[in-house]
C-alpha cells in the first residue's frame, strides 16, 4: 500500500487512492471513490462513491464529500465546510436521481464552515471565505464572502488579495511570486511570472 490509513479509518474495497495520500482518524472512504496522489483527509471525513478527488487535495476535519462532487488538483476544503448534492431535500421524498454535480476547479479554497449548494462550479484559484454560502457559480480567482456569497475581490494563486476593482481594466503583480494578472471586464487572467 503506497498510502497511509489510520487504524480507525474505513476504506471500502474498490476505492482508488493515490500514492502518498494520508487518511486520518475515523475517515470513511466508499468503494467507488477515486482519490489522487498526495492528498490528506483529516479526522472524521466521509467520501462517497461518486466522488473524484484530484492530486494534492487537503480536506480538513469533519467534511463530508457527497456523490457528484469533483475536486480538481490542489483544492483546499477547510474544517467543517459542507457540500450538498440535492437542491431541495425532503426526508419523505427520494431524490437520489436528482443529484446535482458540483465542480471545484484547480487550486480553489473553501473556507472553514462554508457551504457549497449543489450544482455550482467554483473556478480555478477562487477563494470562498469562512462561513460563506455559495449558491451560484464563482469566477476563477474570485474572492467571495457572505450569505449568500457575493464577490468582494480577487485572489492570486498564492492566496493573496489582488488589489484591483471587481470590474474594469488593470494589471497586478504578486509581491511574493512576481506572478502577473490582468483584469479584463469581469474576468481576471493569469499572465505568468
Amino acid at each position: 500500500m503506497s498510502y497511509q490509513v489510520h487504524t480507525s479509518a474505513i476504506v471500502d474495497e474498490g476505492a482508488q487512492i493515490g500514492a502518498g495520500s494520508r487518511i486520518w482518524h475515523f475517515v470513511h472512504v466508499c468503494a467507488g471513490a477515486r482519490i489522487g496522489e498526495g492528498c490528506s483527509l483529516g479526522q472524521n471525513v466521509f467520501v462517497s462513491n461518486r466522488v473524484v478527488i484530484g492530486n494534492n487535495v487537503k480536506i480538513q476535519n469533519n467534511v463530508s464529500v457527497y456523490d457528484n462532487v469533483t475536486l480538481e488538483d490542489d483544492v483546499f476544503c477547510g474544517p467543517s465546510m459542507v457540500f450538498t448534492n440535492v437542491y431541495n431535500p425532503r426526508s419523505a421524498v427520494s431524490r437520489k436521481e436528482e443529484y446535482r454535480d458540483t465542480l471545484v476547479r484547480k487550486g480553489a479554497t473553501l473556507g472553514a464552515n462554508s457551504t457549497v449548494v449543489c450544482g455550482v462550479t467554483i473556478g480555478e484559484y477562487a477563494f470562498v471565505a469562512a462561513g460563506a454560502v455559495v449558491n451560484r457559480d464563482v469566477r476563477p480567482y474570485a474572492l467571495v464572502a457572505g450569505v449568500p456569497a457575493k464577490q468582494i475581490g480577487w485572489m492570486s494563486q498564492q492566496g493573496e488579495r489582488v488589489e484591483l476593482p471587481l470590474t474594469g481594466e488593470g494589471e497586478f503583480t504578486c509581491p511574493h511570486t512576481a506572478q502577473r494578472y490582468r483584469l479584463v471586464g469581469e474576468h481576471l487572467e493569469y499572465l505568468g511570472a
